[in-house]
């Protein structure tokens, strides 16, 4: 569900001061309509929330002067200014940093320094791009910064796994040497499947990279694969662009730096060097198994990766709707949306903004109306937690930092409604493959209402039953579910700390991840509804004498996430 593209100066100088004039207007609009009287009984406040209040909102949010909302960029800052601004209208509680709406999270841009990576085997000195590129030769983030220099070793793939009786290091000792390897790419080794990867990792089964760093290696060469050389050129211009991450989630151990070779490089590496009366070159490139095994001494490399790195800043958006029960009002219902999305494409004709109206603007609006609906009272017992999350598409950065620099104690949050994606929906006789999926006008997906409390489910159900009457679609509520929707929004966090979920999604469409996911093409009616149950849902929840109980441990697939396999 991740993407990233750079932003344009030319258009974000062009765009942004008309963004503050449309900011304005909605404030105008949210003001107008703030004082429609809320109806009786459970369903006050969700029966405040209007299409027509979700369409004035999401026009901004989505809107190309946001330039896409990338994590980080003005675009996102400016969203989260008019999220902050509007609640501030409302009267919600600042649950940020410092008594503001702002959760800053630091993070750093770091990019390839080519002038300060390096390379020599055995005497000769290899040319970046063309020789060796840095880290695993693909564009998954910025390379380790370091340097290695010793004799070379040769370990096939690099997985041990004790439950298939793999173990290609036996015999062989890495400590202060340099790993070359066959990737794997981002798969598993041949005749290895996810089910033999149990108990810990390190002990029971590792990864290359893993193995290496865990056990002394000074640094990794990754030997090319036809895959490696056919993305040869894109890897190559990949490495030129800056990888951002969040300070706070970086490693405690320096990585093992790594660099990848060309087909010439890795001959010369193994220039004369012979296994089972067979060049290992040859073995290699015809796909036989090579056994792991010492190179000559003579035969030591040494290289260096160089980068350059810059500081900048995003944020959570943070607010507290208090509650009105003496006692109650220390917990908290919390409901949570990612505002942002993957920006601007780097080149391209036509529309190159990527608007994200219903990843998630729809879930950021709708998100802003409840809140304004709580707001206009009465206030519920429990209190209530708003967190609009940043980098979600970059690797759920925003709920993994919030739920670990929470702003309120987290065992003190009784359950986590998530909101992404659910302002789209099928429309009948549609014939499109990409919507296949799609959920219907009245319609949507619920995912993990019963993962780990039973209660929850049940009250999610019976609120259901009661109100709008969606029809609950629960088949990606599975652990299992080969799309891993479960895995891939900002709930997981939450759940990994012992808070019971719900995930609300309307199903992948034609537009997911395009430029052409607008607001024009939201249902706004259905955008409603389920904006609705989600507010009545929560109501539910502030008001039961006792927190839904957690009576089922998350299954094993989430307590570990998704494994990254890539070497």
């Amino acid at each position: 569900m991740r993407h990233s593209h750079s932003h344009q100066e030319t258009r974000r100088g062009r765009y942004l001061p008309l963004s503050l004039l449309l900011a304005a207007s909605v404030l105008a609009t949210g003001a107008q309509s703030a004082g429609q009287p809320p109806s009786a009984a459970d369903t006050r406040a969700a029966d405040s929330i209007t299409a027509a209040q979700l369409r004035d909102y999401l026009t901004f949010v989505a809107s190309d002067e946001l330039e896409g909302r990338n994590t980080p960029s003005r675009g996102l800052d400016t969203a989260a200014k008019f999220i902050a601004m509007m609640l501030a209208r409302w009267g919600a509680r600042p649950a940020g940093d410092n008594g503001t709406f702002f959760q800053k999270m630091a993070l750093r841009k770091s990019g390839l320094d080519p002038a300060a990576t390096t390379a020599v085997i055995a005497g000769r000195t290899l040319r970046y791009g063309t020789d060796f590129l840095a880290g695993a030769g693909t564009a998954f983030g910025s390379p380790a910064a370091g340097a290695a220099e010793g004799p070379v070793v040769f370990a096939g793939h690099g997985w041990t796994v004790k439950a298939k009786g793999i173990d290609p290091y036996a015999g062989l000792d890495v400590r202060d040497k340099i790993v070359a390897l066959f990737p794997t790419g981002f798969g598993l080794p041949k005749g290895v499947v996810q089910e033999d990867l149990q108990g810990k990792q390190g002990e029971d089964w590792d990864n290359a990279t893993g193995y290496a760093q865990r056990h002394g290696a000074k640094g990794i060469l990754w030997l090319p694969t036809y895959s490696t050389m056919a993305g040869w050129e894109r890897a190559l211009q990949s490495a030129g662009r800056q990888s951002t991450s969040v300070v706070k989630f970086a490693p405690t151990a320096p990585a093992v730096p790594a660099i990848t070779l060309s087909a010439s490089a890795m001959d010369e590496l193994f220039r004369g060097e012979k296994q089972s009366g067979m060049p290992l070159f040859a073995k290699l490139t015809a796909g036989d198994t090579a056994e792991s095994f010492a190179l000559t001494p003579t035969r030591s490399v040494r290289f260096s990766v160089g980068l350059k790195s810059e500081e900048a800043t995003t944020q959570n958006v943070v607010a507290v709707v208090e509650g009105r029960d003496e006692k109650l009002k220390g917990e908290y219902v919390a409901f949570g949306a990612h505002y942002d999305h993957v920006g601007v494409a780097e080149s391209g004709m036509g529309d190159v903004i990527f608007n994200g109206a219903d990843d998630d603007g729809s879930g950021t609006v709708a998100l802003l109306s409840i809140a304004e609906a709580f707001l206009r009272g009465p206030r519920p017992k429990r209190s209530l937690l708003f967190v609009w999350h940043a980098g979600e598409e970059k690797g759920l950065w925003g709920s993994r930092y919030f739920t670990e620099s929470p702003t309120v104690p987290l065992d003190r949050i009784v359950a986590q409604l998530n909101i992404d994606m659910i302002g789209r929906s099928k429309k009948e006789g549609d014939p499109n493959p990409a919507n296949r999926n799609l959920s219907g006008p009245n319609q949507i997906y619920v995912i993990g209402s019963r993962m780990m409390s039973t209660e929850l489910g049940e009250l999610s159900d019976r609120v259901n039953a009661s109100y709008l009457k969606l029809a609950f679609d629960f088949r990606y509520d599975d652990p299992k579910d080969p799309n891993r929707f479960f895995f891939r929004s900002d709930h997981i966090n939450y759940a990994r700390k012992g808070i019971p979920i719900i995930f609300y999604f309307d199903g992948v469409h034609e537009d997911y991840h395009r430029p052409s996911d607008s607001p024009d093409r939201i249902d706004y009616e259905k955008l409603e509804k389920v904006t609705r149950t989600i507010c009545a849902t929560g109501a539910a929840l502030a008001e039961v004498p006792a927190r839904p109980k957690v009576d089922k441990q998350l299954p094993p697939e989430g307590q570990q996430g998704r494994r990254r396999t890539q070497d």
